[in-house]
């Protein structure tokens, strides 16, 4: 924070003319202020506190210039931050806390990952799984091609009583078959559906 003015050439030169001035009644501690300021060597500082005594005394006095005219060509001096030296305790505690944070997000990310694989292609009880999906898949054709023929079977014996052709009996056959395998379908279908909603 700036507590201080860098100031001009114009400060420089009005300050020195009231300085000698032998009528002004200059307190005299402001004056030996406004001296030391004025021997400085480069950058010249000009603390507020300073600033606030000059500016009150070309109040009273009723001079012709005032303060903001004096600092027209001055600039704030603003120190250079410090830093704090860190406390070793806390940064080592910050350290322990970023390791621990640090090593819950690793256990999250791996929380899912099998440690039992045995190889890339996949543990025992994956293979398994999977040979009990390819079994319940060939049932379920085999299944559904016994149902159809069945039906065709049945409907070509049944149909000997309703005509005598060859040509209706398997016309026949076939309806009642395809009437069967849409029906077994649709109800694999949704049974299949049921089983990926719940996966």
């Amino acid at each position: 924070m700036a507590t201080a003015f860098v100031v001009g050439d114009k400060f420089r030169n009005k300050v020195t003319r009231l300085l000698e001035r032998t009528d002004s009644a200059l307190p005299p501690r402001l004056r030996e202020e406004l001296k030391e300021i004025l021997d400085k060597t480069e950058p010249t500082t000009l603390p507020f506190s300073t600033a606030r005594n000059l500016k009150q005394f070309l109040q009273e006095e009723g001079h012709p210039f005032y303060l903001h005219e004096l600092l027209e060509d001055s600039s704030l001096h603003l120190p250079e931050y410090v830093k704090p030296p860190r406390n070793p305790e806390l940064v080592a505690r910050l350290e322990r806390i970023k390791a621990k944070l640090a090593n819950e997000e690793y256990k999250k990310i791996t929380r899912n990952v099998n440690t039992q694989e045995i190889s890339r292609s996949g543990t025992l009880a994956e293979i398994g799984q999977q040979v009990r999906s390819v079994k319940a898949v060939v049932v379920t054709i085999f299944n559904f091609l016994v149902t159809v023929a069945a039906a065709f079977a049945c409907s070509y014996i049944g149909s000997q009583y309703l005509f005598s052709d060859t040509a209706a009996r398997v016309l026949a056959a076939v309806i009642a078959a395809s009437v069967v395998g849409l029906a077994e379908l649709y109800v694999l279908v949704r049974t299949m559906e049921g089983e990926l909603g719940e996966l």
